[in-house]
């Protein structure tokens, strides 16, 4: 077993990576992304810019941290508002509720997520991977060759790699 465990810890990144990266746009409302998420079956995604520039990363916590914020920090609809100050003047608070219609956020994907990329290249052994998740307290790494995002390595590919010992 130790001569086993003494080589996957020499495994790169390459060998264990997921080529097929799929990423979220900046410019994304928050519905289009929770929907991308979900649809996808993952929980995370890198972040690009309209010329595919990686950008950030953002993952369902995020969509839940941003939606469990109070309305107050939410970005107003001023016209909306006029509207509602007037028709509060003659109906009761739950009726007017009644006229509430679901808008499309004006947050964007980029509003939410976090800037600091983790990043690792092809060569990296999945011990140094493992070392960075842990020390980040991240679920995700992105493998990059330079500046282009190669692939990605999450914890739960490590978990497959073990499970495979």
């Amino acid at each position: 077993m130790s001569d086993v465990s003494d080589d996957v810890r020499n495994w790169t990144a390459a060998e264990v990576m997921q080529r097929n990266v799929l990423s979220a746009d900046a410019d994304w409302s928050i519905e289009a992304l929770a929907n991308f998420l979900t649809d996808n079956h993952i929980s995370g995604a890198p972040v690009t810019a309209t010329g595919g520039e990686l950008i950030g990363v953002v993952s369902l916590s995020d969509v839940v941290r941003h939606s469990s914020m109070p309305e107050s920090d939410t970005v107003p609809d001023k016209t909306h508002d006029i509207y509602l100050y007037a028709l509060e003047r003659h109906m009761g608070h739950e009726e007017i509720r009644l006229f509430h219609t679901d808008n499309e956020s004006p947050v964007k994907v980029r509003d939410i997520m976090t800037p600091m990329i983790f990043r690792i290249d092809e060569e990296a052994s999945v011990q140094q991977i493992a070392d960075l998740l842990i020390r980040g307290g991240i679920h995700r790494v992105f493998v990059t060759d330079g500046s282009k995002l190669t692939g990605i390595v999450t914890a739960l590919d490590l978990l497959k790699v073990l499970a495979a010992l």
